[in-house]
């Protein structure tokens, strides 16, 4: 009789399965962020997911290889860039990030599982230097008529000047708005309610701002234990000692750790980027580093880099030691012996 080794129990759950999955946990995010800032966001979430869904499509054909758009990675991939950009962001520059998302984050390193950075983060990064205008651009949430009407740069002609969004946001008329993101706000002047950087109420990109909403849609994802929860765990936890430390050293100069929490893309990134299942450790060890490495290196550059916001920057240079993490940390297998040293 033939005996497999172990492990005899396994569960059947594969790639497309678990890109599926990831997918319907961003989707009350997109919700929220139509009803927060309007047509311009959802349409802007749409176009960068097509973008990435047909560039991976083409290149496939081209290579000759079947079409891999099934597995449902490059619709997390697009849902994720969308979610990342402000809502003003004009479409075709979404088009564009969708495809260095895909021709540079993924199939440049030879396709899914061989990607060492975050291709939505990749994207976002090519975006930040290419339109730095652009995205930076932010509008207040909930202006009137934003459900029923476009913010003017949504259909800018590409490579011309994007029109305006000055006499969008005056006609939103939002009382206490400063053209800025809580970050922005914070760098300048006091810090904005936490309560309403938890509820959503504050600008910023578009799946960013309600902190208790990604919360409730990580926990879908451990629930079926499609998430490490380490990963978040590393990052908020090494996010919220550091900032207390420089908080208690200077609280006129550095910001509270529950504003560190709830500002910026710390939520999104801390639990749909960071926990990618390939371009994190999957050592024991290696996951904790990895975790408390991108939240200081957040807390760093926001404090001390010339950008109020790191976390983009913080995971991709996470997904850049990967690699010497799981080398570094490998368990040692069970009965073996240390190699001895040579005199």
């Amino acid at each position: 009789m033939d005996v497999m080794t172990s492990p005899h129990l396994w569960r059947a759950v594969s790639t497309d399965v678990i890109m599926r999955h990831v997918a319907y946990a961003t989707l009350p995010i997109v919700g929220f962020a139509f009803f927060a800032f309007g047509a311009s966001a959802l349409l802007m979430v749409a176009v960068a997911t097509a973008s990435c869904v047909a560039t991976e499509h083409v290149v496939c054909r081209i290579s000759g290889r079947t079409s891999t758009v099934s597995d449902f990675s490059a619709v997390v991939t697009g849902l994720l860039l969308g979610l990342t950009l402000p809502p003003s962001f004009p479409l075709w520059m979404a088009a564009v990030g969708g495809f260095a998302s895909i021709a540079l984050g993924k199939v440049l390193f030879g396709g899914l599982g061989y990607n060492i950075f975050n291709p939505a983060l990749v994207g976002r990064a090519f975006l930040q230097a290419a339109f730095p205008a652009a995205i930076t651009t932010w509008t207040p949430p909930f202006a009137p008529g934003r459900l029923t009407e476009l913010i003017p740069s949504t259909l800018a002609v590409p490579f011309m000047k994007a029109a305006s969004v000055a006499a969008y946001i005056e006609r939103a008329a939002v009382d206490g708005w400063s053209g800025a993101t809580p970050l922005n706000v914070e760098a300048a002047g006091p810090a904005p309610d936490s309560l309403e950087l938890l509820a959503g109420v504050a600008s910023g990109s578009s799946g960013e701002t309600c902190a208790v909403l990604i919360l409730v849609c990580g926990a879908y994802l451990l629930a079926r234990n499609m998430m490490d929860w380490r990963i978040p765990a590393g990052v908020l936890g090494s996010v919220f000692v550091l900032s207390a430390v420089f908080h208690a050293a200077n609280p006129e100069a550095y910001p509270g750790p529950v504003f560190m929490l709830c500002s910026g893309g710390l939520m999104l990134g801390a639990v749909f980027m960071a926990t990618d299942m390939v371009t994190s450790p999957t050592t024991p060890l290696g996951i904790w580093i990895f975790g408390a490495l991108v939240g200081a290196l957040t807390v760093v550059i926001r404090l001390f880099g010339s950008l109020p916001e790191g976390v983009m920057y913080a995971i991709l240079m996470g997904n850049a030691v990967t690699p010497l993490l799981e080398t570094w940390t490998q368990p040692r297998v069970f009965g073996a012996r240390r190699a001895a040293k040579i005199k």
